[in-house]
């Protein structure tokens, strides 16, 4: 087996062996930098709460080095600027690492921000927009990858629109009074799938004698429909409530 797979199976072992301690120790105790209202994930609250308890430790020492919520911000980009470095070399094992990562430095800088008092309209501006850099930068790097193959490259293009499009239309729809916080493709679902595929995809397309980059273009599909669907149930979704 490959050694990264070896490494990101060990990682994932020892996450999902972590769940069942959450479970018992930690399940039912008080978040004070949880937000109320955060919207659907697909796999569920208890996935969500637990990865914060998960990289509690991280953020404790965050804070103890009084790192700023925008220097997640920012290393929140880079990540996604190096996920696209490595997806456009063909390196999808690391890509999908950094991808991954930057998911995690997305979760980090929100829950500093409201553990130091600094939760404010500037801070959530340069979230959500920084995060549209990231993404960008892995899909162009993904866009790369598949130059060759012009279904692969439209699926990449339109996986891409349609995630910004999720983002406008909620975005939109807030600046009118209407907080759209619906659908199932949101920014967690857009990461873990192009994570996970790009991590997966180079054992898996090997063990299976398939082309590299099969599986992880079949995630990329799932996010072009999934983000497209999204993206217009907002649509109609605000547009009702506008009425």
């Amino acid at each position: 087996m490959r050694t990264d797979m070896l490494v990101f199976l060990s990682i994932l072992g020892t996450a999902v062996a972590s769940m069942p301690v959450y479970a018992v120790v930690a399940k039912n105790r008080h978040d004070p930098h949880e937000i109320a209202d955060r919207g659907g994930f697909v796999l569920g609250g208890f996935v969500r709460t637990w990865f914060y308890w998960f990289i509690g430790p991280i953020e404790r020492v965050s804070l103890a080095l009084g790192l700023s919520p925008t220097a997640f911000n920012v290393l929140g980009v880079v990540f996604g600027a190096m996920a696209g470095y490595a997806f456009a070399g063909g390196s999808l094992n690391l890509g999908g690492w950094f991808v991954l990562l930057g998911g995690a430095a997305d979760v980090l800088d929100g829950r500093i921000a409201r553990a130091q008092g600094k939760a404010n309209e500037t801070g959530a501006f340069l979230d959500s927009t920084l995060d549209r850099f990231a993404e960008v930068g892995a899909f162009v790097g993904l866009a790369v990858f598949f130059r060759a193959s012009a279904p692969g490259l439209a699926v990449v293009v339109l996986a891409m629109g349609g995630s910004l499009l999720v983002s406008y239309a909620r975005a939109r729809g807030e600046s009118l009074g209407v907080v759209a916080k619906v659908g199932v493709m949101q920014r967690a679902e857009r990461l873990l799938l192009v994570g996970f595929g790009g991590v997966f995809d180079p054992a898996l397309t090997s063990a299976m004698g398939w082309r590299e980059g099969v599986f992880l273009w079949a995630l990329i599909a799932l996010v072009a429909v999934g983000t497209v669907a999204t993206a217009v149930y907002r649509t109609v979704w605000v547009a009702r409530r506008l009425d």
